[in-house]
């Protein structure tokens, strides 16, 4: 009876249309763990990616030390204050470019061709690399966080519950920034484009906002694109949190904006993955 039992066990196996279909959540969490277990597998991997965003923020805290004596920028006792909020969003957003890289491996290593012959959702992979990369994210503003605090002398007077807030909405916002990026990746499909288009975004985006520098000390043009500029909106948010400044309308204007952007950027991704992947 037993031998029966192993025959009939070996059949379903070799038949996969007698394979039970696993669902859809169950799909995102293998292929995230996946992905986690890849991005931190690789100790020198491990260590540049964290290394990177406390290195940037040591530098331009010195480089840019001088715009501390701005009147935009004294009130927040030190440039540092200032920076490194703005620092926790760029590190969102250059993780959100690295999931568009990272999906783009995935295609041309044959991955996501292997996993087309599977009764999954593709919609699967592309929500679970997004929430791998989030993941990713937390660990990296927390490490920079810290660095910040010991190294640097960062205060932030908003407290541990402040912070904690700050890079909670620095995760959302750079969660919902990786779908632009992974819906770029699934239009374009060559890495060369995607690194030029991605750069084309990002540093615009960066440098018109008020990330560096207090926005009254800018050009009146370039005042006008940063009250255009989506990372704006989360940089004050951020900044409102971590600081204990006041929060006005920024938390749920940079909500907003990112929700737009995860939702256009997923429905674009989502169907153009389903065609071309």
């Amino acid at each position: 009876m037993t031998q029966a039992r192993h025959h009939a066990a070996v059949a379903a196996l070799a038949d996969p249309a007698a394979w039970p279909e696993s669902g859809f959540w169950t799909q995102v969490h293998v292929l995230a763990a996946r992905s986690l277990r890849t991005a931190f597998g690789d100790r020198r991997l491990v260590f540049f990616g964290l290394a990177q965003p406390v290195v940037l923020l040591l530098l331009f805290s010195q480089v840019f030390s001088g715009v501390g004596s701005l009147p935009g920028v004294a009130a927040y006792q030190g440039y540092v204050n200032f920076l490194v909020p703005a620092t926790l969003v760029t590190i969102a957003m250059t993780t959100a470019m690295s999931s568009g890289a990272g999906l783009l491996a995935e295609i041309y290593g044959g991955f996501t061709g292997r996993l087309r012959c599977l009764p999954i959702s593709l919609f699967s992979v592309l929500v679970a690399r997004t929430l791998a990369d989030a993941t990713r994210l937390g660990v990296q503003l927390v490490v920079t966080a810290l660095a910040s605090v010991v190294f640097l002398g960062f205060r932030p007077a908003g407290g541990v519950l402040g912070l904690g807030l700050a890079l909670l909405l620095t995760v959302v916002v750079g969660w919902c920034l990786s779908w632009v990026f992974v819906a770029i990746t699934t239009w374009l499909r060559k890495a060369e484009t995607l690194q030029a288009a991605s750069f084309v975004v990002m540093f615009p985006l960066m440098f018109s906002s008020s990330a560096y520098m207090p926005l009254d000390t800018m050009p009146a043009w370039v005042r006008a694109v940063s009250a255009a500029n989506p990372l704006t909106y989360a940089i004050d948010a951020t900044r409102a949190l971590a600081l204990a400044r006041p929060i006005g309308w920024s938390v749920v204007t940079a909500l907003a904006i990112a929700a737009v952007a995860a939702i256009a950027g997923s429905t674009l991704a989502a169907r153009t993955f389903q065609n071309r992947a």
